[in-house]
């Protein structure tokens, strides 16, 4: 009975690394509060962190701790109920120039950090937090991808000199209307030579005369769809990224719903207001008629809104803007010459070349920066049948103009906007600049929110269940098999550290389905375990010597053993590639317990056996049940 060195070598490597990469594990996160300065840029000096620790003094509130990491200042608790307590002094007294985020601190010993090991991360439902399901206006983001379409081809077709009686924007596409036959079929050949892949024509007669009906096809909805539904998750993305939320989950969901999970956030207020928020800019000449307009409908060609006082007069804008916010490239505060919030604005290439050639006829005129912003109203109604609450959401249009000023020079890609009323407004407004456009209106269709108790109790449990499987697993295994039941037992042991090291190394999520699928595979790596014993069994049974036995057993068992585990490890990529969430977690825990089982149960538990009977001479019996 031979084991051959390389073996021995290889099982050493691996419980080497995964006991390094599990051992932070042992040192878990703690709840914190970080503090940082609501203005991009400003450095915090340590007068912050010693105003803070005075406020928690006062407020009988333990923390222990306190440093720096970056550019913030880091105060430490031992419960999540003291981080929170903690949370609403600071941001009710430290004000509006501070942001006060709940957050987690590494206790990770430096030198383990240093190669990389840090804890497991927790999900949801372990460490708690938010949970929110968005749905993409659709409907809206075809309005704007129409509205574009509907300049194009105007301007396309007053390039080939084709006039154009009238157009109407209908729901799916556009009407046109011409002043005879032969210029509408002109137009529909031009139209339909650059834009034929994208839309539907129809030429027809209706009471204004000859008509050119121009509808989005099908691949092309399907297309705008899947480009709002993408663009906001990249968006949602970034500004999460830009709040500094870890470990979250953006998602989508179906065709036209995002799934977003923040663990660790507790805010569920501060969280829907800067996710959900559809911040867009426009920037627009005041129109020549702005010095003579008092209310009432705008002239052709503008619109009015609103600036400064609600009790005064709107000011009238060109209805075409020169540039929009999906052109902004970056964004940051700062302070004027007066000591007020500003926000300056970096366009890209593209968006710089049509400031600078719209300007350059304008210096000397007035330039607005309208602010707009997708809402939606709840309102709550009784059925006349039922009794049930029914509950309607009507979007709708907030738009503003934040700042309105001459055109002193040409302008490129660089701007400012100033006339903001706090610092803590113009870092919001930079952050959702800075992160992107929302490429469609979205609306929270599901809130859920789940307390760091529960989630300290989730946790618990989880815990507990794998303790009570390992222990039953480890009575059944000892009771049956004896001396072989206690190699299963330590072999299984150091499965569960390969399970838990690999989930650090990868940084996938653990879940309390992650932890199911750990307690699930703790029975399965038995089970590998047993097939093998009861084959040594049979040999023993039919007159095999015990070191024979034990080399047929595991040589006999292992197609059986190898078939079972491959065809579960399918499943759980299936589950993996088609779940979300929940079913995710369990699909990784499952997969990585099916791997490290195999490992453990074939090769290190005949490692094991090596070990203890291997050197032995003239074995009468196997202590095996």
């Amino acid at each position: 009975m031979h084991y051959p060195a390389w073996k021995y070598f290889l099982i050493l490597v691996v419980l080497t690394i995964s006991g390094l990469y599990a051992l932070p594990n042992l040192y878990p996160d703690e709840p914190a509060v970080q503090i940082t300065s609501s203005s991009a840029g400003t450095q915090l000096t340590q007068g912050i962190l010693e105003q803070s620790e005075s406020l928690l003094d006062e407020a009988g509130i333990a923390y222990h701790d306190g440093d720096f990491e970056g550019n913030s200042a880091l105060l430490r608790f031992d419960t999540p109920d003291e981080q929170l307590q903690a949370q609403d002094v600071l941001r009710q007294q430290l004000g509006e120039n501070y942001v006060v985020a709940l957050n987690l601190a590494q206790t990770t010993p430096e030198w383990l950090r240093s190669i990389g090991a840090k804890p497991a991360k927790l999900g949801l439902d372990l460490r708690g937090g938010v949970r929110f399901v968005l749905e993409v206006d659709v409907d809206k983001a075809l309005e704007q991808r129409l509205k574009n379409v509907s300049r194009e081809v105007r301007q396309e077709l007053r390039r080939e000199k084709v006039p154009v009686t009238s157009m109407k924007l209908l729901t799916d596409g556009m009407s046109l209307h011409f002043s005879d036959t032969d210029i509408r079929d002109k137009a529909q050949r031009i139209i339909q030579s650059s834009n034929g892949t994208q839309f539907n024509l129809q030429a027809g007669i209706d009471d204004q005369g000859p008509e050119l009906t121009i509808t989005y096809n099908e691949a092309t909805i399907t297309e705008i769809t899947q480009y709002a539904v993408g663009q906001n998750l990249t968006t949602l993305r970034n500004r999460i990224s830009e709040l500094g939320v870890s470990e979250a989950l953006v998602q989508s969901q179906g065709s036209n719903r995002i799934v977003v999970e923040l663990p660790g956030v507790q805010d569920t207020a501060e969280a829907k207001r800067v996710l959900g928020r559809t911040a867009n800019l426009e920037f627009r000449l005041v129109a020549d008629e702005n010095s003579t307009y008092n209310g009432g409908i705008p002239p052709a060609g503008t619109e009015a809104f609103p600036f400064g006082s609600l009790d005064g007069p709107p000011t009238l804008l060109q209805r075409q803007a020169i540039v929009t916010g999906d052109k902004v490239q970056n964004a940051q505060t700062g302070l004027d010459e007066s000591g007020r919030p500003e926000v300056n604005i970096t366009l890209d290439t593209a968006g710089g070349k049509l400031m600078q050639n719209a300007t350059k006829t304008s210096v000397g005129k007035q330039m607005a920066v309208l602010f707009i912003e997708n809402k939606q109203r709840v309102s709550y109604s009784k059925d006349p049948e039922t009794g049930e609450t029914i509950e309607t959401r009507t979007p709708y249009a907030d738009i503003k103009i934040i700042n309105q000023a001459n055109i002193q020079a040409v302008l490129g890609s660089s701007f400012r906007i100033t006339g903001l009323d706090s610092n803590a407004e113009a870092a919001e407004l930079a952050l959702l600049l800075r992160s992107g456009a929302l490429a469609a209106p979205m609306y929270f269709v599901e809130e859920r929110t789940i307390g760091p108790s529960l989630g300290k109790e989730n946790i618990e449990k989880g815990l507990y269940s794998t303790q009570v499987g390992y222990f039953l697993v480890f009575l059944f295994m000892i009771v049956f098999y004896r001396v072989f039941g206690l190699i299963a037992n330590v072999a299984l042991a150091f499965n569960l550290m390969i399970i838990v090291a690999v989930l650090s190394i990868l940084g996938a999520a653990l879940t309390l389905p992650g932890i199911a699928g750990i307690v699930l595979t703790i029975g399965m790596a038995v089970d590998a375990n047993v097939l093998i014993f009861e084959r040594i069994r049979e040999e023993l049974q039919e007159g095999a010597r015990p070191k024979s036995a034990i080399v047929a057993g595991f040589d006999r068992a292992f197609s059986s053993i190898f078939d079972g585990n491959i065809t579960t490890l399918l499943v759980a990529i299936i589950l993996f590639s088609i779940g979300s969430g929940p079913i995710k977690g369990f699909a990784i825990t499952l997969a990585i317990g099916i791997l490290s089982s195999l490992f453990t149960a074939i090769i290190v538990t005949r490692a094991l056996v090596q070990l203890t009977y291997g050197k032995r001479k003239n074995i009468k019996k196997l202590s095996i049940g």
